[in-house]
């Protein structure tokens, strides 16, 4: 219930390309299933021999074509109708959307008789990649002789540059050229985007997130974390004749299996001395903070039952987020996973420093990046609370950044702009603005108030920035003033204030949208210096340590995360934890044993009413060897006919280290099955047109 994609500062500002990582395929069993493998380097033949399987190059065209990327979440085609299955906590805000007062389909379920039924989830994109293309040497000679600012503003034009060629103003293609090996290599991704994809399925939330947060990244699990979409175009339903086949079997002990995905982020090739400010600076900042608006939250969620239901989506993405960022911070403080990556990292320098030319070529790049370390260490409070944190979790702040900088970047000539304001962007932006969304504004004075708070809190009351953002006023005083004196919940409104100028913004009556254009130019100082002394010296590091990585290990590498379409292998396999062996499967009987009747131990309604029916030998979920990571929610798991059998929806409490280095022998996948899938729908909730559009008999 775990692996929706994380939007973590730690990850974001430690590095601005991505890291390798050495991987032996497969050799032994403790690193054979390592690697989020992209689909232009996917160790076929070593996955072929290893296994027995029969993969070939039809097999992973198949799967890429059928891999869905959602908005933080991945998904796939099992139908030729448009149908998609991914887990229902990567729709859950999606439902929450829909909901209203009188109708809660988070806590309900949202259950649909025909295509009619079936309602647009806001702000929802489908992706399907269709197309890979090196472009490694134009970035990389764009910021040829520049550095910091210069050379940050000459990669982001050329990036943007190519992404414009290949797609132009084509609203139904994506193209986003993406960093791999932390700079050492760039790739133009191309995508066909469905931009109307519509709520079909989804169980209630007790039956998808049963066990709550005590059984979230643990195991034994059962959780129906599953749910269908459908993606339109033009109005009607797509045809998906490229589709992953519906396996209601569940796969045994030691089957080979597949998960294609968007993993996140993964940072498993940082220096020392990044991991080192991770572990000191950022995760414990992202921690306290995560943990402290997780209880104010969760305070408000208590005064009343639409406080409860409005707070049940953030409240989910913060207590998932604190669990992630609390197993990071127990990964990199415990010593002998931080010796091995300091082991590691001694290794390589050691194997550089053997080689004179090698050593010629690249100098010492970490020493350079202990250097910028040493700066980041400075910067990265003004940095994370001014610009980018700032008024985290307010949607209504983030339309209003989004509109002032968008009319700040229009007033420009056309080749001054920034990166992403083109004429094109900002239409596109204006599409995004007109999705109506539910505004919750009890909400958005508790993450406003909050945000004000911690910036005085960390900065001081004496620093020049946080007396411009505050005033007189105290930040519960300003929160409340801000929301109440702006109208940028209305989608209308918001259309009307991307076309003004910033000297009609200032002019305006919106109190929410002078107040950040009163303080953007600071946060975009702020965020420049930060680009010039920490973002573009720290790429020019990686990139050299990127080059002594090849040059040592050979290309037989895979990259980082980068919430990048990925392949993934492995086998269903429990662990073993002291004396303690945990099997790899549950079954729907083993629900009702572990029910008690008290949250978060109470199974639904439905089920309850169908103890009777249902098959209880079925298997619920299961787990595997895939390394995955966050992003990764609703990747199809695959078996080797290219079948799916399941939605990936979690890892287990290991896993959590799973951004800086995989554990073969404890690491593990969790998977809601297509068996629990089926008997769910079949029994619990009676889905006949779902069945039938699945190729299953009733």
């Amino acid at each position: 219930m775990s692996l929706r994609r994380t939007i973590s500062f730690s990850a974001s500002l430690a590095v601005l390309g991505m890291a390798a990582a050495m991987v032996s395929v497969p050799t032994t069993s403790a690193r054979a299933e390592e690697g989020m493998w992209t689909f232009d380097n996917f160790p076929i033949q070593a996955v072929n021999t290893a296994y027995g399987t029969r993969l070939d190059q039809k097999w992973l065209d198949s799967v890429r074509e059928s891999a869905v990327r959602l908005q933080g979440c991945s998904a796939s085609f099992v139908s030729g109708e448009g149908l998609i299955l991914t887990n229902h906590h990567c729709v859950v805000s999606c439902i929450q959307d829909l909901s209203s007062a009188e109708n809660d389909y988070v806590k309900n379920g949202w259950v649909t008789a025909n295509r009619e039924e079936e309602k647009t989830c806001p702000g929802q994109t489908a992706e399907v990649l269709t197309e890979i293309v090196d472009v490694t040497d134009r970035v990389l000679g764009a910021g040829a002789g520049l550095e910091g600012g210069a050379f940050v503003r000459a990669r982001s034009s050329e990036i943007e540059k190519i992404q414009k060629e290949a797609c132009g103003d084509d609203t139904k293609r994506t193209c986003q050229v993406i960093s791999f090996y932390r700079g050492g290599q760039y790739k133009l991704y191309k995508f066909k985007k469905y931009d109307d994809v519509r709520l079909v399925f989804a169980p209630e939330f007790q039956a998808a997130f049963f066990g709550g947060d005590p059984d979230n990244f643990n195991f034994p699990r059962y959780a129906l974390d599953a749910a269908f979409l459908r993606a339109y175009e033009d109005g009607k339903p797509v045809t998906s004749p490229v589709h992953l086949k519906w396996n209601a079997d569940a796969p045994k002990e030691g089957d080979p299996v597949f998960v294609a995905g968007n993993p996140g982020t993964t940072q498993r090739l940082l220096t020392v001395s990044q991991l080192a400010q991770l572990r000191d600076q950022q995760l414990p900042v992202t921690l306290i903070q995560s943990s402290e608006l997780r209880g104010r939250l969760g305070e408000y969620a208590t005064t009343s039952e639409e406080a409860r239901r409005v707070t049940v989506d953030p409240l989910f993405g913060l207590e998932n987020s604190f669990k992630v960022f609390y197993g990071q911070v127990g990964a990199l403080t415990d010593p002998a996973f931080f010796g091995k990556k300091v082991a590691e990292e001694a290794e390589l320098r050691e194997r550089v420093a053997a080689d004179p030319a090698l050593v010629e070529r690249i100098g010492n790049p970490w020493a350079d990046m202990d250097a910028v370390v040493a700066t980041q260490r400075r910067l990265y409070l003004p940095y994370r609370q001014l610009e980018a944190a700032a008024g985290q979790r307010s949607s209504l702040y983030s339309y209003a950044r989004s509109i002032v900088r968008a009319s700040k970047e229009r007033a420009k000539a056309a080749d001054q702009r920034r990166a992403g304001y083109s004429d094109a962007d900002i239409a596109a932006m204006g599409r995004r603005l007109s999705t109506e969304v539910p505004i919750a504004n009890d909400v958005e004075r508790i993450a406003l108030s909050f945000w004000l708070t911690k910036t005085r809190e960390y900065l001081t009351a004496d620093h020049p920035q946080v007396k411009a953002l505050i005033g007189a006023e105290n930040p519960e005083e300003l929160a409340t003033r801000l929301v109440e004196g702006t109208r940028l919940a209305d989608p209308a409104f918001r259309a009307q204030a991307l076309a003004m100028t910033p000297e009609q913004i200032a002019a305006s009556d919106d109190a929410l949208l002078k107040f950040v254009l009163a303080n953007d130019d600071a946060a975009q100082a702020v965020r420049a210096q930060y680009e010039a002394e920490v973002s573009a010296p720290s790429s020019r590091a990686a990139e050299k340590i990127a080059q002594a990585r090849f040059a040592v290990y050979g290309t037989n590498l895979y990259p980082d995360a980068t919430f990048s379409l990925r392949l993934s292998y492995g086998s269903v396999k429990g662990w073993t934890e002291g004396d303690k062996t945990i099997t790899p499967f549950t079954n729907i009987g083993g629900l009702y044993e572990r029910q008690t009747g008290a949250s978060p131990y109470d199974a639904s309604e439905r089920f309850m009413a169908a103890r009777d029916r249902v098959n209880n030998d079925a298997v619920y979920n299961f787990v595997s060897t895939n390394d995955i990571i966050g992003g990764n929610s609703g990747s199809p798991v695959i078996n080797a006919k290219g079948e799916v059998i399941g939605a990936a929806f979690d890892g287990n409490i290991h896993s959590l280290g799973g951004s800086f280095g995989y554990d073969g022998e404890l690491n593990r996948t969790v998977t809601v099955s297509t068996s629990a899938i089926t008997e769910a729908l079949r029994t619990v909730y009676n889905q006949p047109h779902l069945l039938r559009e699945l190729g299953v008999r009733r």
